[in-house]
């Protein structure tokens, strides 16, 4: 067994309480419900500029150093006290919105808090996403996490223009590598993202990341994230603008989204490709979609043959009178629907929502911002 990790010597600072009274309130909060899990955010600051990164929407994307808000065992703390929080069930992501995990300086902290919430015996779903360097002696350490369903998402974009994305992207690769040839206990997924037409979906990106997938568990791709905020980082940069307007939701248009298949398909060896996180997270890990996605049946017509027999046999539609008792106790106002595609309710924002979701297995959305058809999460911009 490898010796703990701890983040003795190496301690990041942790901002004062004035100092983090200054932030963005939604920056301070370390934890966020996401779709892919609760996240935990206890870092800040990030040295790699990626022009489209979500540090935008918080307004520290010019925070280049990293620093805790608190201690790993506070944020350890408050995660577990979350009343989102549920002991085996609920997704966790940790340090996925202002920084990256595998910095030098930041790792030791994410080691510890694994090792905090792996020592207490949790096996709920644990999501790193990375774009730095990993090494064998990380591998080793993640190997050693007995409990937790540890699952690493290497980011690779293969973006070329220094302007948008300032890190090599054989970083990325080397990280993935590393990660699959070493991975026993954890499992390695490769995140394309985000894909841009014209950007990087030439037939050269395509073939690479073709080439790339058979060194993953799965992979999962996606779209830009074009927010307002982004959009003025990119004009102020003079940047080119990807798209002529933003979204709520990731861009991928319909048109990107086929040459992607048609290359796959096309590509002589089979490769486990996915459109949403959970979907290549559960695959990873022997198991079904947590995000109940199966009700969206057109997102599982790329779903290997057995990954689908594995949802359909967890996804059961649950009871409109248990789903209604949870909803109301979480503030839900209006009708609440159960259709056979996911259950609709009123009144709640995305953190019950997703409790909803991940409790029942079932997809859940708010019915004044509808999924439609073949649409699923995604912005309608070329679709």
């Amino acid at each position: 067994m490898t010796a703990p990790v701890t983040a003795s010597r190496r301690s990041l600072p942790i901002l004062s309480p004035e100092a983090v009274g200054g932030l963005r309130p939604a920056l301070a909060d370390v934890i966020e419900y996401r779709k892919s899990g609760l996240s935990l955010n206890w870092i800040i600051g990030c040295p790699l500029e990626c022009g489209y990164c979500v540090r935008h929407l918080f307004d520290n994307f010019e925070m280049k150093v990293p620093r805790r808000l608190m201690s790993d065992e506070e944020a350890v703390i408050q995660l577990l006290g979350n009343p989102y929080f549920r002991a085996h069930k609920t997704p966790l992501q940790l340090l996925n919105r202002a920084t990256d995990p595998m910095l030098p300086a930041v790792k030791p902290h994410l080691f510890n808090v694994l090792r905090q919430l792996d020592e207490r015996g949790l096996t709920n779903h644990v999501l790193i996403i990375t774009r730095w360097r990993v090494t064998p002696e990380d591998c080793a350490v993640l190997n050693d996490f007995r409990h937790l369903r540890l699952t690493v998402l290497v980011t690779h974009s293969g973006i070329a223009d220094p302007a948008i994305e300032p890190v090599d992207s054989t970083i990325a690769v080397t990280s993935l590598r590393t990660l699959y040839e070493r991975a026993e206990r954890y499992r390695t997924v490769l995140y394309w993202r985000p894909i841009v037409p014209g950007l990087n979906d030439c037939d050269t990106d395509l073939a690479r990341v073709r080439e790339l997938s058979q060194r993953a568990h799965a992979t999962v791709f996606t779209g830009l994230f074009f927010r307002e905020e982004i959009a003025a980082y990119y004009r102020a940069h003079g940047l080119p603008m990807p798209y002529g307007e933003t979204a709520r939701r990731k861009i991928l248009p319909e048109a990107a989204e086929q040459r992607i298949l048609d290359a796959f398909e096309q590509g002589g060896s089979w490769v486990a490709l996915f459109r949403k996180t959970s979907c290549g997270v559960a695959y990873a890990h022997g198991e079904a979609d947590y995000n109940g996605h199966y009700g969206i049946r057109e997102l599982c017509d790329i779903c290997p043959p057995d990954q689908i027999a594995k949802c359909h046999t967890a996804w059961v539609k649950p009871g409109l009178t248990h789903v209604t008792q949870e909803a109301r106790r979480l503030g839900a106002t209006g009708p609440i629907e159960i259709t056979d595609r996911a259950i609709v309710v009123e009144g709640l924002d995305e953190p019950p929502r997703y409790y909803l979701q991940h409790g029942f297995g079932y997809q859940c959305h708010d019915r004044d911002k509808p999924h439609h058809r073949r649409q699923h999460g995604r912005a309608p911009i070329g679709w």
